[in-house]
């Protein structure tokens, strides 16, 4: 995918004088829109302000990235729409997909998404939603995932771990994921600068291939090409000239009983 837009600078000395409730345009590609109920519209621009209830919404193959005074940072992929109404306590995913990095020196961070509701504190997340499909993947750190008003519909996703399916359906146990395909493949990865954790995220990284020379860790064949949960079994060649999607993951399978976060894994 070609993208025609550069990424803008951003001097970060200025998000400084935006308060918790207020977040500041890092970066822009391409059609990036901020609306409220008040006024039409617009264009985004690097370094505007955004207050609660404004949606940002990116358009095809358009990226932004948003920063809060905490620190954390949210990133959108294309089709996006996202607002937030009490700061990082409360951000909404609308549809599309985001990638959060709250850092460990941060209040945290809850994102809606439909009936779906995440927490995060000290980790980074991509976070998908589309009516129907729900996916969480931590990269590093510990997330929780809920259903509000479903009593123990609660699970724990930890780095190189993913939660998919039906967000209206009871949460499924997690899986486990390759975080360097996604490191490698993502186009919150590949279209953006560093992340400010990306040393973190390597050292999980560097964690699972060393699960996988010790045998506790077995790549299967199984993939997530771009956005939405269905799972696909490819050969190695065509998994290697896929897309460079939003989560385009291949899926480890951990053996049962060995290593210490032993997890289930797909059929």
């Amino acid at each position: 995918m070609t993208i025609a837009a550069s990424l803008a600078t951003w001097f970060p000395s200025r998000l400084n004088a935006a308060s918790t409730n207020e977040a500041r345009i890092k970066r822009v590609k391409n059609h990036v829109q901020l609306a409220d109920s008040k006024n039409a519209p617009r264009q985004a621009s690097v370094n505007d302000i955004v207050r609660q209830a404004t949606v940002v919404q990116t358009g095809n193959g358009s990226r932004a990235e948003l920063g809060f005074s905490d620190e954390t940072v949210v990133r959108l992929a294309a089709h996006t729409a996202f607002d937030f109404d009490r700061g990082t306590r409360g951000l909404n995913l609308r549809d599309g997909a985001v990638l959060i990095q709250a850092p460990r020196n941060a209040n945290g961070v809850t994102i809606h998404a439909g009936s779906v509701t995440a927490a995060v504190a000290g980790a980074t997340v991509m976070i998908e939603y589309h009516s129907g499909s729900y996916k969480l993947l931590v990269l590093e750190g510990t997330a929780r995932s809920y259903r509000p008003g479903h009593l123990g519909d609660s699970v724990l996703v930890r780095a190189g771990q993913m939660l998919f399916g039906n967000p209206e359906a009871a949460l499924s146990d997690p899986v486990d994921v390759d975080i360097d395909r996604f490191m490698k493949t993502s186009v919150f990865v590949t279209d953006f600068p560093p992340l400010p954790n990306e040393k973190l995220i390597m050292t999980e990284s560097q964690k699972q291939q060393h699960e996988k020379s010790n045998k506790t860790l077995i790549g299967t064949n199984l993939v997530i090409f771009g956005g939405g949960t269905q799972v696909s079994v490819v050969g190695q060649e065509q998994t290697d000239q896929s897309e460079h999607k939003t989560a385009a993951l291949v899926t480890p399978r951990r053996v049962p009983g060995l290593g210490p976060n032993a997890a289930p894994t797909l059929p």
